[in-house]
Formats: structure tokens, C-alpha cells, sequence
């Protein structure tokens, strides 16, 4: 099978690496630690200049929920927007109503604001009260890919969740894994779900370069946030990555 890798990445430098390494796809975020928000326009028209594989953009104004308010509707319209303008090659996005459900109707008019870029629904899918409706709505709006861990904090606590919708998707949508995948576990997914995409970071740790390190002190108050580490995309693991999918 001829499988796809997209790598999540919240840096250009991470990016740039994880296209030497040989990844088919770039999801460009911001703030992984709250999920991924939406990067800056020079981070994604730098991205751009400096890519030639395809680049994807979170299209997400806050962390949170994924319940958004009109004013926070119209950003992700204007986000995309300048994605077009920038040359991204697909958004990845989505939106709730507060019973759970696919807000199918916001979902749709961005999905439209779009085209010709593709869209992904993001792991908002992951937070719906019932996942095969949702796959259905999702479908619905002409979205062509699903990211998902299976309802669950991780994609192999996820496994059988993803094969059923493998299943249900058919050729309708793709439905890709994502969260916390890696080495010890790609092959087993590929092989137990069917799936044919796969998102990951394929991160490691960098320690900082400053001498000078004043203790005690958070940036955005929260202690467990390293001040002076930062994770970037790991080339060797990346590589890895992709020899195993070949094998299968």
C-alpha cells in the first residue's frame, strides 16, 4: 500500500526538516501545547517560500473548545483567506455546536471560502457526542479528510473506533490517524485499521541556547511549560517512520 505521512510541525525549522526527512504533507500550527491554533502570516507565507511539499494550515482561533462565536467565525474566514493568498495548499479546521454535533452549516461556508484548497476536519471530531453521525455531517460539508484519534487521548487507545470509520469512509473521505503515534506503534496501525495516512509530530527535545536562566519565572504561568527547551521535528525519527510504513 502506498502510504501518506503528514507531520505536524509548529515552526518553519521544523517544517524544513521534516520535508528533508521525507514527509508527503506539512500541518503548519501554533501553541501545540493547547492543541494547535492558527500560526502567524509570516510563519505561513515563510513556510510557504521554503516548501515544495504540500503545506497545510490549522485554521483555529483559540485553544478550548470548538464552539465558536460569530466574531471568532469571521477570523477563521479571513485566515483563509490569506492561506489562498499565500499559495497553502489545504486548511484544516472545524467547528461544534454545543450538543456535540458537526456544526454543518459554518463547516460548509468554510470548506466553500476554501476551494480549491481541500480541507481536513481537525480532532474536533474527537469531542462529538456520536462519531458515526458526525462522519456522515462531515461528509456532508465536502470536506476530504478526517483527522482523528478515535475518541480517545491517544490513536491506539483508539484503534477499533478508526477501523469502523476506515469502513463507513469508504472512498468518501479519508480518514487519517493522528495522536501519539511513532516507531513502536505505525506499523501495528497501518496494518489493524486500514487506514493509508498518518499524522504525526515526530518530535524531539532541543535544549535552549541561553546561558543565563532566571528560575522561577513562567511565561504564560503555567510551571509545567519549559522556559528553555523547545521540541523540534527529529529528521532520524521521521526517516524511521517512513522505512517501517515501506515495509508493510
Amino acid at each position: 500500500m502506498n502510504f501518506k505521512l503528514e507531520i505536524c510541525v509548529d515552526s518553519v525549522e521544523s517544517a524544513v526538516i521534516a520535508q528533508t526527512a521525507g514527509a508527503d504533507l506539512i500541518e503548519l500550527c501554533d501553541n501545540l501545547y493547547e492543541g494547535g491554533t492558527t500560526p502567524s502570516f509570516g510563519t505561513i507565507a515563510s513556510a510557504r517560500d521554503n516548501l515544495s511539499i504540500q503545506l497545510h494550515v490549522l485554521i483555529r482561533p483559540r485553544g478550548g473548545d470548538f464552539l465558536y462565536s460569530d466574531s471568532e467565525f469571521d477570523i477563521m474566514r479571513r485566515d483563509i483567506d490569506l492561506c489562498g493568498e499565500a499559495g497553502v495548499d489545504g486548511i484544516v479546521t472545524g467547528i461544534l455546536r454545543s450538543d456535540g454535533s458537526i456544526d454543518i452549516e459554518r463547516t460548509r461556508k468554510l470548506i466553500e471560502l476554501a476551494h480549491p484548497m481541500p480541507v481536513t476536519f481537525h480532532r474536533a471530531f474527537d469531542l462529538c457526542s456520536d462519531p458515526v453521525r458526525a462522519i456522515e455531517d462531515i461528509i456532508s460539508t465536502g470536506a476530504s479528510r478526517l483527522l482523528t484519534s478515535g475518541q480517545k487521548n491517544k490513536a491506539v487507545e483508539g484503534k477499533e473506533l478508526i477501523s469502523k470509520l476506515v469502513r463507513l469512509a469508504g472512498r468518501r473521505i479519508i480518514v487519517m490517524p493522528g495522536g501519539g503515534l511513532d516507531e513502536s506503534n505505525i506499523a501495528d496501525m497501518a496494518q489493524e485499521t486500514g487506514a493509508c495516512e498518518f499524522h504525526l509530530t515526530g518530535r524531539t527535545i532541543i535544549d535552549s541556547g541561553m546561558v543565563y536562566r532566571r528560575d522561577g519565572i513562567s511565561m504564560g504561568g503555567l510551571t509545567n511549560i519549559p522556559e528553555f527547551s523547545r521540541k523540534v521535528a527529529d529528521q532520524k525519527k521521521i526517516i524511521n517512520i517512513i522505512s517501517i510504513l515501506k515495509m508493510i
